[in-house]
């Protein structure tokens, strides 16, 4: 959302623009400058817990936020049921992907414009043909900007030696992981190569695969739990980034870093990383180019 974030104020320098996101991510919108306000949600949790009195209390709280709300345009750029019904809750005209243009159809019953954007085009290319149709704009002469001004005097949180790079091992779904004989093996590369690695985590399962593999590699640290703005700090002063289909790996692309990203499940061509303009290098590795550790570590070598 970035990129159509930078379009917009490009196109209209003057235009406000407020952001509602998953509470997890509360911190990533406002490292774009243009971003006035950021409006958290917390869907994920909520869902988990509807019997209980204080969800309901919350999502009240959260629905007379919104309708307070005066917007001349509302976007959801997701297409998702979920994220209509929010977009719903907002006083303005409401835009969205038309019903052959998005996973689930049901949603674009709630948009009172719908644009017809193809799937088979990249995420990022899709988000910034929707806002630029909502805000009648061209895209064809815009670069990709992602636009992130991230403060350089966010103190580090962990003592690193130089050089380190991030290893995002994490992600939503077991089938886009990569084994963790892999990481152990990559780790290990790292180490002839005096590379210090630094791995976050996000849950329980994530730390304990991370202190396994930095007990078989010294050169591993297990960062602990830090703030995502001090994470993208971490990412501005590495080597580089690799990691799998997660939002780290794309915000480290959006911070203009060298990124191997791992796609073992899903299709690259459609939500992989993408370098911006005149940027660092990104790629994109699918399952088929996952199962040599080797050769991804050259290819990982040859980018930073």
């Amino acid at each position: 959302m970035f990129p159509a974030v930078s379009d917009m104020h490009t196109r209209h320098p003057s235009v406000t623009i407020d952001w509602v996101v998953e509470e997890a991510f509360t911190e990533l919108p406002g490292w774009h400058p243009a971003v006035n306000d950021v409006i958290p949600v917390a869907v994920r949790r909520w869902r988990r817990s509807l019997t209980r009195r204080e969800t309901w209390s919350e999502i009240s709280n959260c629905v007379t936020d919104l309708k307070k709300r005066k917007y001349d345009l509302v976007i959801d750029a997701q297409g998702l049921l979920k994220s209509a019904l929010i977009a719903r809750q907002a006083s303005g005209v409401r835009w969205g992907y038309d019903r052959l243009s998005i996973r689930e159809p049901l949603a674009s019953l709630f948009y009172q414009h719908k644009a017809s954007v193809s799937r088979s085009l990249h995420a990022i290319t899709r988000n910034r043909m929707l806002c630029s149709q909502a805000l009648d704009y061209d895209i064809a002469e815009l670069p990709l900007d992602y636009g992130l001004t991230l403060s350089s005097a966010v103190e580090l949180p962990v003592a690193m030696k130089s050089p380190f790079i991030m290893a995002f091992h994490g992600t939503s779904r077991v089938d886009k992981e990569w084994p963790e004989q892999h990481w152990i093996a990559f780790a290990g590369a790292m180490l002839q190569q005096q590379i210090q690695v630094l791995m976050p985590w996000g849950n329980q399962v994530e730390k304990e695969r991370a202190k396994r593999v930095a007990a078989s590699s010294e050169n591993v640290v297990v960062l602990p739990r830090i703030t995502l703005t001090a994470i993208g700090a971490l990412i501005q002063n590495s080597r580089g980034v690799i990691g799998m289909d997660t939002g780290l790996i794309h915000a480290a692309a959006a911070l203009n870093k060298p990124v191997l990203a791992l796609y073992p499940a899903t299709r690259p061509e459609l939500t992989g990383a993408l370098a911006q303009q005149g940027g660092e290098a990104v790629v994109n590795l699918s399952a088929g180019d996952l199962e040599n550790v080797d050769a991804v570590v050259r290819r990982f070598l040859e980018i930073i």
